[in-house]
């Protein structure tokens, strides 16, 4: 009978093992399967700063007639403020992954120079980075109430939506004298009035092109504002300083200028 009784219990110890054994190699494949289909995300972070032909700007150096552009005016900055929107990322399988977000990017309050997407990217190389400055006419359409209360508006008799710069300042003229501009981007409009009409959509596309994603990373992009008054157009502000908002010819100058103002700068990760 102790013989039996120890059979028993050597068959029970037994079968525990094996069960435990099993148990722990089906949770080891498991947690290695789990591991195998995790892809690492990150936290980017994109980071405005401005210069004028590689002098650093910040709103420190606002009020001061010290900037000169390519047609020789003289000029200070007063305000300087513009929206970002639809960050988007192109994989190496050209994958798209398009974040709809926005940035109101205020240089003079130091407002938005630092903007983190709220959803975090995988990890990886991509062929091309890329923002919309200003936003695309789906966009423009929608009520945002943070841009309302920071008065970005446009109104309704020139087409309605949202700013898409803001630049003010004051630059000498032939005659030495202060005067004021007003260099605002909008979605070019004619016909300004109960029924407007738009020759040219004047959001662009920024590409700042490709890079890789290993950790978390803050992402520099460099806007050289002294562009805005030289390329492709020779900007003269004797004959385009106010009142441009409802002239599509300066507003379709401004998205060509636009073009060259932003670069990538330095990846911090």
């Amino acid at each position: 009978m102790k013989l039996n009784i120890q059979k028993h219990n050597r068959i029970i110890v037994g079968n525990v093992v094996m069960l435990f054994i099993v148990t722990i190699l089906n949770f080891t494949s498991c947690s290695e399967d789990n591991d195998d289909n995790i892809e690492p995300n990150a936290t980017v972070t994109f980071k405005f700063t401005h210069n004028w032909d590689g002098q650093s700007v910040t709103n420190a150096d606002f009020n001061i007639i010290q900037f000169i552009n390519e047609n020789g005016e003289t000029l200070s900055i007063e305000r300087l403020r513009y929206l970002i929107s639809d960050i988007t990322l192109t994989t190496t399988n050209n994958e798209i992954i398009e974040l709809d977000n926005y940035n109101l990017v205020d240089v003079t309050n130091s407002d938005g120079l630092s903007f983190t997407l709220n959803s975090q990217i995988p990890t990886g190389s991509y062929t091309n980075v890329s923002f919309t400055f200003g936003f695309d006419n789906e966009d423009n359409a929608e009520n945002y109430l943070d841009l309302n209360t920071a008065s970005f508006n446009v109104p309704e008799m020139m087409g309605g939506g949202y700013h898409y710069m803001q630049f003010d300042g004051k630059y000498l003229d032939a005659n030495s004298n202060e005067q004021s501009f007003n260099y605002h981007a909008i979605r070019a409009v004619d016909n300004p009035g109960m029924n407007p009409t738009f020759p040219q959509d004047t959001f662009f596309t920024v590409n700042l092109g490709a890079l890789t994603i290993a950790n978390d990373v803050e992402i520099e992009v460099k806007a050289n504002l002294a562009e805005w008054f030289k390329n492709p157009n020779s900007w003269d502000l004797n004959v385009l300083n106010q009142m441009l908002m409802p002239n599509s010819a300066a507003q379709i100058m401004m998205y060509d200028n636009g073009q060259t103002v932003f670069t990538l700068g330095e990846v911090t990760q």
